[in-house]
């Protein structure tokens, strides 16, 4: 049989001295036994059979020449690494092998089995592994080695079961992850694998210099407080490999929530240790919600390591004190950089003289590299599908796929298919809409680059509001914005938000705050004068609290880094102190007639079936409406035609006209209708 393998022939050889020292416990429990004869001596395990079990090799794996070349050499290879990386002494070296040894070498299952004169309990008790280690039961330092305050228990290196016996007769084991690295198997634990974030690779140029310093001269614990845009985790690993460590990278969002967080992160950590690299974790966010005590463990370790999240660091998480930094934030130089990165590493993406205008159609995206990199896949997937060379609104489908489906469950997400030629409204308005999806594009150029607007500590978010009647085209231009952008549009859904108890619509909206700075949309706040009206003067205990209300969401608007629309019928009807925080007020008037005229024709497109009669001037000047009541009259026009399977013609639009009017609570006044009116009664 081969010999051990050359980074594990030190393991091997303790092994073999491991074994001389239970051959001798077998002669001192024979020497001691009053019947060594009882065919019962330990259950089922005789004198000579644990005699036959010593002078046997089957099985072992170690030729007698590789152990004994092993047993003169020093600790070295796996098993040195292990003592280096956990700072092991000789005698918990010593412990942890005879622990480890069942899980190698089959006969020692047995042999513990006649030591503890007890065949069914065939790992080693706390009291035959003192013993076979030469130390005292009786002395409390050899006893708090095998404590669960002790080195190899905390570090994860031994696991201690049947905690309800007295100490001695406790057992002891080694996880198997262990036992696979001193066998020079490096397959992570089945628990950590899949936290396993192998996407983030180092950037330098992006690289915390602080961060770097820190590790570099021994720092064990450090947070980074995440931001819209910024990329904890690149940043951490650029930082960790400027310092020249390695670097081991968990992503906690996808731990299944019927997992213990305790658990896995003790593995994870355990897995860095094995591997001798900084450990990087987060967000930590999920983690505080569901088992916060975690943290405290995985904090209080002493092993280097870099968490992150969304929250401020609490003091009440751990004892340990962290270096507390800003992840930092990618401009626009730096994603346009990882997007051609990530495109270059992709044989089937265009050639690089043709990236530019794929990767300008991303700057309204603010994604770490590794969503770049899941989006440039996405977005390959979809143009392979549809059987065509990738394209710009490829790659904006692929980033918007990565945003967290939390805003979901907040509010209605609307994929934008409506472009400026479907917007009909006064050309200044136009133009202020143009401006304003500019802004929301040059945004980190102006504020990031250029350092405009002073130290302020205003977000980069933009918020406008659209002030108009109902179906002046308030929503659709909102849509038109997010299509420009590539972004999803987000309509939020008062209903959710408003709630009569105190506090709980601040909570409400703190919530969708905090789920849209994590995902690339526009958030699109319908009928804004709901929750952002104005502040009364303070007559009793209601207007006291809806005053501070309004109070907390100004605030919270201020720190909002997205984009963010308001809608309203009344503008008088919101705060004042909204005007200054806005960064656009765009008013949206009834359309006049030549507008109407256009309405009227954008909502009767060619491939409609249309009758001779149609006499769109006539509805144009005599009906004075908005462009949702025109599309609403042409809608329902479309379907009387329908029911009659005919072309839509003007008798059909009329009696549609007077449905709307209905339900406006207008009158259908002849005089409005002209010759037209009979029709109504048709």
């Amino acid at each position: 049989m081969s010999g051990p393998r050359a980074d594990t022939a030190a393991f091997h050889a303790r092994l073999e001295a491991l074994e001389r020292q239970v051959r001798a416990a077998v002669d001192r429990r024979r020497g001691d036994d009053p019947q060594p004869d009882d065919p019962f001596r330990g259950l089922y395990v005789t004198h000579d059979q644990a005699i036959n079990l010593l002078d046997s090799r089957a099985g072992s794996g170690v030729s007698s020449q590789a152990a004994a070349e092993a047993a003169d050499a020093a600790d070295a290879g796996r098993l040195g690494d292990l003592i280096a990386a956990f700072g092991l002494d000789d005698a918990e070296v010593a412990l942890l092998v005879i622990a480890v040894a069942p899980d190698v070498d089959p006969r020692f299952e047995r042999l513990y089995g006649y030591l503890n004169d007890d065949v069914t309990r065939r790992r080693p008790t706390i009291g035959l592994t003192m013993e076979l280690a030469g130390l005292v039961p009786g002395d409390p330092s050899a006893r708090a080695r095998l404590s669960a305050s002790g080195r190899l228990v905390r570090r994860g290196l031994l696991v201690i079961e049947d905690r309800d016996r007295p100490f001695l007769g406790r057992s002891l084991r080694s996880p198997d992850r262990v036992t696979a690295f001193l066998l020079g198997d490096d397959t992570p634990d089945a628990g950590v694998e899949p936290l396993l974030d192998a996407s983030i690779a180092p950037d330098l140029r992006t690289a915390p210099i602080g961060l770097a310093r820190a590790i570099g001269s021994g720092v064990r614990l450090s947070y980074l407080r995440e931001a819209s845009g910024s990329a904890p985790a690149t940043g951490a690993a650029s930082a960790i490999a400027l310092a020249g460590i390695a670097f081991m990278a968990i992503d906690l969002q996808r731990l299944p929530t019927s997992t213990d967080p305790t658990e896995t992160l003790a593995a994870a950590l355990l897995e860095a240790r094995l591997r001798e690299a900084v450990l990087i974790a987060g967000p930590l966010d999920q983690i505080l919600e569901r088992a916060p005590s975690a943290i405290a463990g995985l904090a209080d370790a002493g092993w280097p390591m870099v968490l992150y999240g969304t929250r401020a660091w609490e003091p009440s998480w751990a004892r340990a004190v962290p270096l507390q930094l800003e992840a930092p934030v990618l401009d626009v130089d730096d994603r346009s950089r990882f997007w051609r990165q990530a495109l270059d590493r992709r044989p089937e993406a265009p050639s690089n003289g043709h990236l530019a205008p794929l990767i300008g159609a991303t700057e309204a995206f603010h994604m770490t590299p590794q969503q770049i990199e899941r989006a440039v896949e996405s977005g390959l997937l979809l143009a392979v599908s549809q059987d065509r060379d990738l394209s710009a609104s490829d790659l904006q489908a692929g980033a918007r796929r990565q945003n967290a489906a939390g805003l979901e469950r907040l509010a209605r997400r609307i994929e934008p298919s409506a472009g400026w030629d479907d917007l009909v409204v006064p050309t200044d308005v136009g133009r202020q809409l143009h401006e304003l999806a500019g802004r929301a594009r040059q945004r980190d150029r102006v504020l990031g680059e250029w350092k405009i607007g002073g130290r302020s500590n205003r977000g980069r978010g933009i918020t406008a509001l659209f002030a108009g009647e109902s179906g002046t085209g308030k929503t659709l231009s909102a849509e038109v914005i997010a299509q420009e952008l590539g972004l999803d549009l987000y309509v939020i859904d008062l209903s959710t938000v408003v709630d009569k108890y105190i506090g709980e619509t601040e909570k409400n909206l703190d919530r969708i705050f905090t789920e849209a700075d994590r995902v690339n949309g526009v958030l699109l706040f319908d009928e804004a004068d709901a929750i952002f009206g104005k502040r009364s003067e303070v007559r009793d205990a209601r207007d006291r609290y809806a005053n501070v209300e309004v109070a907390y969401l100004l605030q919270r608007m201020e720190r909002f880094d997205g984009l963010a629309v308001l809608t309203t019928n009344l503008r008088a009807n919101l705060d004042e102190s909204f005007t200054r925080r806005l960064d656009a007020i765009i008013d949206f008037p009834t359309p006049d007639e030549d507008a109407r005229q256009a309405l009227w024709r954008m909502h009767l497109p060619a491939q409609l079936p249309q009758a001779d009669d149609l006499d769109l001037d006539f509805l144009a000047r005599r009906f004075a409406l908005a462009g949702g009541n025109i599309r609403n009259i042409c809608v329902t026009a479309a379907y009387f035609a329908a029911e009659a399977d005919a072309p839509v013609g003007m008798a059909d639009l009329i009696r549609a006209t007077g449905r709307e009017y209905q339900k406006l609570g207008r009158l259908t006044l002849e005089a409005e209708f002209g010759d037209y009116h009979g029709l109504l009664a048709s």
